[in-house]
């Protein structure tokens, strides 16, 4: 086991609403930036949360990936996202393809602030993620 793990946490996103608030609008957008980057989802799980007294309710959305997954989770009432990246790179290395990704869901959300974070997991010898 090899891979790159990606996340961020997107403050202020600037994007249009559609994409905190549609599960399927934000699904589809999903697909389309992973075969963008040149991955293959297999599978996708997309959940809305119910508004509370905060305000609307966020989406959660996972797409199991051939090379391991993206999950992403949105905070509407902040205007707020977590993204989480893998990549497993035995048989191939796809960190570029996870940085493409990642950086396509950064244009999406438009976020004002963004803390990035990239975690090489399990190490094999003789190969960088």
């Amino acid at each position: 086991m090899h891979g790159l793990h990606l996340t961020a946490d997107l403050h202020d996103c600037q994007c249009h609403a559609r994409w905190l608030l549609d599960a399927d609008a934000l699904g589809a957008a999903c697909l389309d930036a992973i075969a963008g980057a040149g991955l293959q989802a297999v599978g996708q799980l997309l959940h809305t949360f119910p508004a509370t007294s905060h305000g609307p309710g966020g989406v959660t959305a996972t797409v199991l990936l051939a090379e391991s997954h993206l999950c992403i989770h949105t905070w509407p009432e902040r205007r707020a996202v977590t993204l989480d990246v893998y990549v497993c790179n035995v048989g191939g290395d796809h960190s570029a393809r996870a940085h493409a990704l990642l950086d396509a869901l950064l244009v999406l959300f438009s976020p004002a602030h963004t803390e990035r974070h990239a975690l090489t997991r399990g190490t094999v010898a003789g190969v960088d993620a």
